[in-house]
């Protein structure tokens, strides 16, 4: 739903509510996604949420619940009889809630407790003494399980018997008396045989599969990787203990997405939104790493006092090319950081392969910094110093140019080395991406660009 789409629609419920219509609300909302209907609810004044949440049907609910930010579900869970939140649990898979159980304060994990049967609990529990960011606490033990033994009607019937309660029912896994996984068999397998046929004589036994201790990222390779719409999570030992469905990998892509952007731009990850941050929060993210890189950055101050007053006896012009030479190549290595951060994210590239990156963003930046240094020339000589009448002497820019060159080289050596350098360090490869790399390359710049300039232009200034 288009945004402007979801502020009529929003106005049109807030007159129905005024008019008391409570009849024709129900009618819009249970017509909507559930998606829609989360967005819908957390645009709605804090006291007509839970009014307009009782109108939707059992199923839309809870699917709608899921779907709605974690402050408007908070106001909801707070608002909730015990009967509502129990058959709004109820209706609701077991990962989803282990989800909403992170995000809720402890008074609020309580009630939802409470409300859970015991075996809920029990696997509510398991799920949450993984790691945060593992494959087990994004998993849930809602799956079937078979039995290799059994014939193709016994699969139908167990499917049938607790299928209600499952995620997922088309991929089925054959685990032995232990749960120790030793096949899948999916339902499309299932109708192409025979009542009476063993699944033992047509079940799949090469299973990917991963641990419970793996990293979610590296489950979300796995499926990407394979094609999967579910991965198998089995402990040490191989025995069954849940899956992760594509819905929930595509999260985890979307949060390692956001989290590797915020990082390249120098700022905390947060789980929150934008606008659910506060002030105090959004400062507390950006100030640690905005003080780091000040400090960073005084270096290339007191390389520019250490050269100062050579350069100014040189020409006071070469001064004034310091900022495009530094933007020039952060820029040039945050390209190569970016293309290598991503490559070591989808496991495109691996630190075996560190000569083979070398050698092709050397050949890379060769070809750009000739061009960038060809027209860096020709745009000083030509048009600031012929056209504009500034100081640009030939040797001027030439000096500058060489420099540029230079310079180009050495940022995409360094943004192409320190993701994997980072990656073997076992660091996230995103925290060393353009704002550090920007740094060291100013600081690099700067020392190439002023010995170029002491070598290169004295010899040709007048006695």
């Amino acid at each position: 739903m288009e945004y402007e789409e979801l502020r009529e629609l929003r106005d049109k419920v807030i007159e129905l509510l005024s008019e008391k219509n409570f009849r024709e609300i129900k009618r819009l909302i249970n017509e909507l996604q559930p998606q829609d209907s989360a967005l819908l609810l957390d645009e709605m004044n804090e006291k007509d949420i839970l009014p307009i949440f009782r109108l939707l049907s059992k199923e839309n609910a809870a699917e709608t619940f899921v779907e709605m930010s974690s402050d408007g579900q908070e106001l909801l869970l707070n608002s909730f009889t015990d009967a509502e939140l129990k058959a709004v649990l109820d209706e609701m898979f077991l990962d989803d809630t282990v989800d909403i159980i992170e995000e809720m304060p402890a008074n609020v994990v309580k009630r939802i407790i409470k409300q859970s049967d015991a075996q809920t609990r029990k696997d509510i529990n398991e799920i949450l003494k993984y790691p945060k960011d593992s494959a087990g606490s994004i998993m849930t033990v809602e799956y079937v399980s078979l039995r290799e033994q059994w014939t193709v009607k016994e699969c139908f019937d167990r499917i049938r018997k607790i299928a209600v309660d499952k995620e997922t029912i088309y991929n089925c896994y054959v685990t032995d008396s232990k749960r120790k996984l030793i096949g899948t068999v999916t339902v499309r397998d299932l109708l192409l045989h025979d009542y009476d046929i063993s699944i033992s004589e047509f079940m799949k036994r090469e299973v990917i599969s991963a641990e419970a201790n793996d990293d979610k990222e590296f489950v979300a390779q796995q499926i990407s990787k394979y094609d999967l719409s579910v991965l198998p999570i089995v402990d040490s030992e191989n025995r069954m203990v849940g899956i992760v469905t594509v819905d929930d990998v595509l999260d985890v892509l979307e949060q390692e997405a956001t989290e590797d952007i915020s990082k390249m731009a120098a700022v905390t990850p947060s789980t929150d939104t934008y606008l659910e941050q506060s002030v105090w929060q959004i400062w507390k993210n950006r100030i640690p790493w905005l003080l780091i890189l000040m400090v960073s950055a005084t270096f290339t101050g007191l390389i520019i006092n250490s050269f100062e007053e050579r350069l100014n006896a040189l020409s006071t012009a070469l001064f004034a090319c310091i900022p495009m030479l530094m933007d020039t190549g952060g820029n040039a290595g945050s390209q190569a950081s970016v293309t290598v951060i991503r490559g070591l994210a989808l496991d495109e590239i691996h630190p075996r392969d560190t000569l083979k990156v070398l050698w092709k963003e050397l050949r890379v930046s060769i070809l750009l910094a000739l061009c960038l240094s060809v027209v860096c020339f020709g745009k000083l000589y030509l048009l600031d110093g012929m056209v504009f009448g500034f100081d640009y002497q030939w040797y001027i820019c030439l000096a500058v140019s060489l420099a540029l060159f230079a310079t180009v080289v050495i940022a995409k050596f360094v943004g192409c080395m320190m993701p994997i350098i980072a990656k073997v360090c076992k660091l996230d490869p995103a925290v060393v991406a353009s704002p550090f790399i920007t740094t060291i390359v100013d600081a690099l710049s700067l020392i190439i660009f002023c010995f170029i300039s002491l070598a290169i232009v004295p010899p040709f200034l007048p006695a």
